[in-house]
C-alpha cells in the first residue's frame, strides 16, 4: 500500500507541501537562521486564536503533546498549589498521574468515560477545596466527547481559578476563547488539528502566570520558564527538532491560507457527518449523541458479530487506518478521525468500505443461525 489514509487521531496524512518541507537544509539550533524559523511558528501559533504577544507567549518544545501537557503542570502550579484535575477519559487521568509523579498536591475529579462532566460535583468540590487551578481535556479523544469548557469557565471566572487546558486534539479546529474561559494556558501540539509532523509540542501561556511561578523549577529539560527566557532572546535551552519545525512552519502557513481554525472546523465537521452517516446506515451506533462530539474524531460500536482486529485489519487491507478503544472500551468500539490531508472522496469510499464489511458480517450472522447446533 503506498499510501494510507490516517483516520487515527494523529499523526496525520501530510500534504505535499508540509512534506517537502522537510527536505530543505539542514541548520544548525544555534544560527540566526534557526532563530527566525522558530519566532514566525510562535507569532503563527499566537495568530490561530488572535492572541496578542504582549500578553500571551507561545513556548515550543520538542516532544508529543503529552511532554507539553506535562511541562504545562509542572510549570504553573505552584509549590503549595493544590491542582483539581477533572477526568472523564484516559488523557485528564494521565494528567492526575503526572501531578503525582511530580509531587504536585492535586484532587481528582472522576466521571464515567462515557459521561459528561457533572457541573454540580465541580462547584461542590471549588467550595469545599481551595483550589489554585483546575485542569481539564477539552476534547478528550478516549471518547470523542467535546467537554463544556463554557461551562467549566464559568466556575472558574466566578472564584478566580486559572484553568489549565489540554487541548492537545483540539487546538486549530476547536473554539478556544482564551480570555472569556479564564484560561492560564493551553497545551497543544503539531501533528493533530495543525497537520504537522511528530515531534514539536507547545505551550500557549499568559505571560504574567509564566512569570509569577516562584520556587525550584520541578523539571530541568520540561521548565516552560526556561524555554521562554531563552525563546524570547532567540535562543534555546537544548537541541529542537529541526526538521519538524521546518514541517510545522509551513503547516501554519498552509493552515491559515486555507481559513484557520474555523475553516478546519467546518471541513471536519462535514468529513464527520459523512462517516456518521454512513455508519448508521450500516447498522454501526455511535457512542455518543452528535452534539455532544468533537469535530475531530467520533467513537462507534463495533459492528455486531466483529471483532476490533478483524475491523482493523480489513480496514488497513483497503488503505485504511482506524484507532482502537482503549481501556474496557476496546471490547466494546473503536474509533475515526477527520483529520489531516485527506478527502471527501476518501470519506465516501471509507464508509463504502464499512457497508460492505457490515453487510458480510451480517451474512455470516444470519448463516450462523440457520445451522444446526
Amino acid at each position: 500500500m503506498d499510501r494510507y489514509i490516517l483516520l487515527n487521531p494523529g499523526p496525520v496524512n501530510l500534504s505535499e507541501r508540509v512534506r517537502q518541507a522537510l527536505l530543505k537544509p539542514d541548520l544548525c539550533h544555534r544560527e540566526p537562521e534557526f532563530s527566525a524559523l522558530q519566532e514566525t511558528i510562535r507569532k503563527d501559533l499566537l495568530e490561530v486564536y488572535r492572541l496578542p504577544a504582549d500578553r500571551w507567549a507561545a513556548v515550543l518544545l520538542p516532544g508529543s503533546g503529552t511532554a507539553a501537557v506535562e511541562a504545562m503542570l509542572i510549570s504553573l502550579v505552584p509549590d503549595g498549589g493544590n491542582l483539581l484535575i477533572i477526568e472523564n477519559g484516559v488523557y485528564g487521568e494521565r494528567m492526575s498521574k503526572i501531578a503525582a509523579a511530580h509531587g504536585i498536591h492535586h484532587i481528582r475529579l472522576q466521571h464515567d468515560w462515557t459521561g459528561a462532566i457533572d457541573r454540580g460535583r465541580l462547584a461542590a468540590a471549588i467550595g469545599t477545596n481551595k483550589i489554585s487551578h483546575i485542569a481539564i481535556v477539552q476534547h478528550e479523544t478516549t471518547t470523542g466527547r467535546l467537554n463544556d469548557l463554557p461551562a467549566i469557565a464559568t466556575l472558574c471566572r466566578e472564584y478566580d481559578i486559572p484553568l489549565l487546558v489540554d487541548g492537545v486534539s483540539s487546538f486549530g479546529a476547536e473554539a478556544i476563547e482564551f480570555d472569556a474561559w479564564h484560561v492560564a494556558a493551553c497545551a497543544a501540539t503539531a501533528n493533530k488539528c495543525l497537520h504537522g509532523v511528530p515531534g514539536v509540542s507547545f505551550v500557549i501561556a499568559k505571560r504574567d502566570v509564566l512569570a509569577g511561578r516562584a520556587g525550584a523549577p520541578r523539571s530541568v529539560y520540561l521548565d516552560l520558564q526556561n524555554y521562554l527566557l531563552h525563546q524570547d532572546n532567540g535562543g534555546t535551552p537544548f537541541t529542537q527538532p529541526v526538521q519538524c519545525f521546518y514541517a510545522l512552519a509551513e503547516a501554519l502557513c498552509e493552515f491559515h491560507e486555507q481559513g484557520g481554525w474555523r475553516a478546519r472546523q467546518d471541513k471536519y465537521r462535514q468529513y464527520m457527518a459523512i462517516i456518521r452517516e454512513g455508519m448508521i446506515g450500516a447498522g454501526i451506533d455511535p457512542l455518543l449523541d452528535a452534539a455532544d462530539c468533537s469535530c475531530v474524531l467520533n467513537a462507534f460500536h463495533l459492528p455486531r458479530g466483529m471483532t476490533y482486529g478483524r475491523l482493523h485489519d480489513t480496514l488497513k487491507a483497503n488503505g485504511f487506518i482506524i484507532y482502537a478503544g482503549q481501556g474496557e472500551l476496546a471490547k466494546t468500539i473503536f474509533r475515526v478521525s477527520a483529520m489531516g490531508d485527506i478527502s471527501a472522496e476518501d470519506m465516501h469510499r471509507f464508509v463504502s468500505c464499512i457497508r460492505t464489511l457490515a453487510g458480510t458480517v451480517e451474512k455470516d450472522t444470519d448463516s450462523d443461525r440457520g445451522n444446526p447446533a
